[in-house]
């Protein structure tokens, strides 16, 4: 008995290949290039590509080709050294536990790429560094109040005009207050 699929469980693109190297895509019915292929990996996008003829399976051919035109562009993510210990693993004993060795190695590399991206956004997000850039805030804030007047939206901050209206004891007072609460601040930052 069959297994149904689910909605999120969706069936890799077929994608043809002809003699002519072009290739097909049967789900938008149009033809392609390695680079879209190339594209559609990075996004996850699953595919498989079958030799229009024969119908063998030949995505391994096609994905390996994908990568040599990369590395022929100047994007050179494969060592020379490891390079050289990939191929003379070819016909070695240890050959057939290869695949699932760097299979295994590359998607604990993903891991734990996303986990460094993922604790990169924390710490610019609420962590340590946005404490300190709120704290800093605050002092230069406070530090504004108690030495300069006229400093539009900045809270506490008294403009020229609100001021020739308050009473000189008013202001000393308001001074006096700003200046407490900068030495607190200073305080507890100490």
């Amino acid at each position: 008995m069959a297994k149904s699929k689910t909605a999120n469980e969706a069936e890799p693109v077929v994608i043809k290949k002809y003699a002519n190297r072009r290739l097909y895509n049967t789900e938008t019915s149009s033809y392609i290039t390695l680079d879209l292929l190339s594209q559609m990996t990075r996004e996850g996008r699953e595919f498989v590509v079958v030799d229009a003829k024969t119908g063998e399976d030949i995505t391994h051919n096609v994905l390996t080709q994908i990568i040599m035109e990369e590395e022929q562009r100047g994007k050179n993510m494969l060592p020379v050294n490891f390079l050289r210990q990939l191929i003379a693993m070819y016909g070695d004993s240890m050959q057939s536990m290869v695949p699932q060795y760097l299979e295994a190695s590359m998607d604990a590399f993903r891991k734990n790429q996303q986990q460094f991206q993922e604790a990169m956004k924390g710490a610019f997000g609420g962590g340590p560094l946005a404490e300190i850039a709120k704290r800093n805030m605050q002092m230069f804030e406070a530090a504004a109040s108690a030495f300069g007047n006229g400093v539009p939206g900045m809270p506490g901050m008294t403009t020229p005009a609100a001021t020739a209206e308050g009473s000189k004891d008013d202001e000393i007072e308001d001074l006096k207050a700003q200046l407490a609460a900068l030495n607190a601040k200073i305080d507890k930052l100490s």
